[in-house]
Formats: C-alpha cells, sequence, structure tokens
C-alpha cells in the first residue's frame, strides 16, 4: 500500500480495529505479516513492546478513523487484569515455526509409512496375494479413521523425495480419491472400496516391462497396446487377492471415461458408476501433475483448469464440480502472485475455503528456512491475483520457494493450533 495512504500515530492511540503497518523486518516482531487489522488488546500490548514510538496506520482499511487528534486518555484501556500474557517475539516466532515443522514431519511420517507398506505389497502381492489385500485394507482403514472423525480435513503439499514415481502416484490416487469420495457424501464401507481400488489399481503394472509402466505419448501403437494390458493385469491380481467385486470393478474402470473414449472396454458414463468416475478422474488429474516426462508437467491450477475446460466431457459434471471445490481453485503445489503483488506457494488447501488457503510466501527479510506458513483466511484483506507457471518466477524467487517438481499429497486437521495461533 501507498505510504501516502497512511499516516503516522502515537503507539499510545493504537485499539482494536485499526489496521496498522509495522515498519520493522521479520525477526523484530512475532505477527505473520507487516500490516494487519488489530483485531485484540494482545496485538496491541505487543506492538507496544517492540520498542516503537509510533506506527502507521490506514484509515481506508480501518474500522475507525482517528483524524490525527487522537489522545490515549481518551481511550478506553483494558484493564490488566484482562490482559493476556505476551510472548517474547521470538520465542513466539520459534513456537509457531516448530509447530509448523511438527506438523510437516507429521505429515511425511505418515506418507512414508504409508509408501513402505505399498512397497512390501508390490513385493509379496505374487507370493502371498490374500495377505497383501488384508494389509491393505488395514492401511485404508486407518486413513478412514483420521480423517472422518475430523469435522474438516486439508489437503497438504509434501516433499517429493519419497520414492519411485509409480508408487507416489499410486498413494496420491488413494489419498485423493479417499478425500472426494467423502466430500461426494459416500459412507465408511463405500470410501474402504474406494481406497482400497485406488491403492491397487496400476499393480498389474508389475507385469510389464520397466519402460512402458509410465505411459509416454511417443508410445508406438505396439507399446501402446502393451501399456494398457496393464488393467487387465491388475483386475488378474485383485481376483487372486479375493478382491470384492466392487473393488474390481474400480480397478477395472480406472481408465473409462463418461464419452466412451477410455479403455478397455469404451464404457461410458451410464456403464460406469460414481466410484469409478472418481478414481479415473483423480488418476488423470495426477497424470497431468506427474507425467513420465516431467518437462511435460503442469501445476495443479492448470490441471484443474485443463480437466474443466477441455476434458469435461470425459467426466460426470457433478464429480469435476466436487473435486474442484475439494481442491480448491488454487492446489496444494499451485505457484500464486497475491492482491499485494508478492510470490507465494500454496502448501494446504481446505475445502470449505478454497479461495484462502495457507501460502508461503516470498520475503527476502525473511531466510527460508525460517519462514512462516500464512493462512490467508486469517487475513481477508489479502487476496490470490493470479496463478503462474514455477519458470515465470523470478530466479531468487524460484529458490525461495523451491516448487515441487512433483505434486505429493496428503491430509491433516483443517484447523490446526498453528493457524489459530497465527489468527489470534
Amino acid at each position: 500500500m501507498n505510504k501516502d495512504n497512511t499516516r503516522l500515530i502515537d503507539i499510545a492511540d493504537l485499539q482494536i480495529g485499526l489496521y496498522v503497518f509495522l515498519d520493522l523486518g521479520w525477526m523484530q516482531h512475532p505477527f505473520p505479516l507487516n500490516h494487519f487489522k488489530i483485531q485484540h488488546q494482545s496485538q496491541i500490548d505487543t506492538i507496544r513492546s517492540l520498542g516503537v514510538r509510533k506506527v502507521r496506520y490506514a484509515p481506508d482499511k480501518s474500522d475507525i478513523d482517528l483524524d490525527g487528534t487522537c489522545s490515549a486518555s481518551t481511550k478506553p484501556i483494558a484493564s490488566a487484569a484482562a490482559e493476556q500474557p505476551v510472548l517474547d517475539k521470538k520465542q513466539q516466532h520459534k513456537a509457531m515455526l516448530n509447530q509448523q515443522r511438527a506438523q510437516l514431519l507429521s505429515c511425511d511420517r505418515r506418507f512414508n509409512e504409508a509408501l513402505g507398506i505399498y512397497k512390501d505389497i508390490v513385493d509379496q502381492i505374487t507370493q502371498q496375494p490374500q495377505s497383501c489385500l488384508k494389509n491393505a485394507e488395514k492401511l485404508i482403514a486407518e486413513f478412514i479413521n483420521d480423517f472422518l472423525g475430523q469435522d474438516e480435513v486439508s489437503i497438504r503439499l509434501l516433499s517429493e523425495n519419497h520414492g519411485e514415481k509409480n508408487m507416489l502416484h499410486s498413494l496420491n490416487v488413494t489419498i485423493l480419491s479417499m478425500l472426494l469420495a467423502k466430500a461426494s457424501g459416500m459412507d465408511a464401507p463405500q470410501i474402504q472400496d474406494i481406497g482400497v481400488a485406488a491403492l491397487l489399481h496400476d499393480i498389474g503394472k508389475i507385469m510389464l516391462p520397466n519402460r512402458i509402466r509410465w505411459h509416454d505419448e511417443h508410445f508406438t501403437p505396439a507399446e501402446n497396446n502393451l501399456y494398457e494390458t496393464h488393467v487387465a493385469h491388475s483386475l488378474t491380481l485383485a481376483k487372486q487377492m479375493g478382491c470384492s467385486s466392487v473393488i474390481q470393478q474400480i480397478i477395472a474402470q480406472h481408465h473409462e471415461y463418461a464419452d466412451g473414449s477410455g479403455f478397455p472396454l469404451r464404457s461410458t458414463e451410464k456403464d460406469i458408476p460414481l466410484p469409478s468416475q472418481i478414481v479415473s478422474l483423480i488418476n488423470t488429474y495426477d497424470h497431468l501433475c506427474n507425467p513420465s516426462n516431467p518437462s511435460a508437467a503442469v501445476t495443479p491450477h492448470e490441471a484443474l483448469s485443463f480437466i474443466f475446460a477441455k476434458l469435461r466431457p470425459k467426466f460426470n459434471t457433478g464429480t469435476i464440480s466436487r473435486f474442484v471445490h475439494m481442491m480448491g481453485v488454487y492446489p496444494p503445489g499451485s505457484v500464486i502472485q497475491l492482491s499485494d503483488q508478492r510470490y507465494a506457494l500454496v502448501i494446504t488447501v481446505n475445502s470449505s475455503r478454497p479461495l484462502k488457503p495457507k501460502v508461503l510466501i516470498y520475503d527476502a527479510s525473511i531466510p527460508s528456512d525460517e519462514a512462516l506458513i500464512v493462512d490467508l483466511e486469517a487475513h481477508p484483506e489479502i487476496g490470490i491475483q493470479r496463478s503462474l507457471k514455477p519458470l515465470q518466477l523470478p530466479k531468487i524467487v524460484f529458490d525461495y520457494l523451491s516448487p515441487r517438481k512433483r505434486a505429493c499429497y496428503f491430509f491433516e486437521r483443517g484447523r490446526s493450533i498453528e493457524t489459530a495461533a497465527l489468527s489470534s
């Protein structure tokens, strides 16, 4: 904001409802941003403890206008008994940073545990198919227990150094398919079937040569035909495992499209039930974000836009709408520019507030390893202006935000302790 639109006031004149600007470096104050509307007495107390004598405020963004004539004697002051204790600013920053790291490490750990279970299934499926099914069912049941017990579930972007891309793809499809099934109003047994089927949908690729396991647009017709046999191989293994008929159907149809352009049976929408439609849609989305050739990858925002604009005939309209709502217009992994022109990386999206994700904001005054994830819901004055391709970023911003080459997802509780602290 232009400083011409702000006024300097004494810190003694601070009131709830003023929109203030702190002309301080990141480590000199504990707030997630250096401009915000004061909502609590504790924020006033914290500002007064920073050692500054004056701050700027914006009359047009404030609930009240001081007209430059305020006096501390005319303002009600909360009693000392009602004041909340204020943490030292460095301690508060450190606590929030530790909380943020702990949440990411928790998601990473749980994702890696799931990846290990899936790897064991891949390694043992031909020798112990029924035991592998039990392990798959147990893993999916644990996921359901985790997120069905939460009123709100957020989709979290993880680091990408987890393992082989086919395995990451299966976990991505599993997590997002289960969350979309939940968003579609399905009950636990239905979500269980979808989760198991999504986990196993590509299991038949172990029967293919390594170079054919990941689809390439440059395949010859013979190679493409060989690639398509992975559906039949997956179905055969699912039968050997003892999967239910519902799970088998989802696996058999994970490449079928509503307009009849899929494979292997060219089924149309009337013959593709909702569980199969969900897994097919998520499978397509993840292949757009994480193709065999990384240079062909599109951003999560572009993938959603492409599905909505170009691939809509291939999927049920309601299923696409629920998916877009669940992921947000700017899904985790999207590189964006905010309404105040700053660059940011979307880290977490809660489907109940899709336009207000949590973002990592580029700030040259803050070391990248100390940057906090900012919840835009707590800052209604900040909006998202546009989505960007990572290569459109200035190099210094690209290095700071480190956009993931692969979009890797997990889920977490919708409203975290960290978020509550940032918005207080």
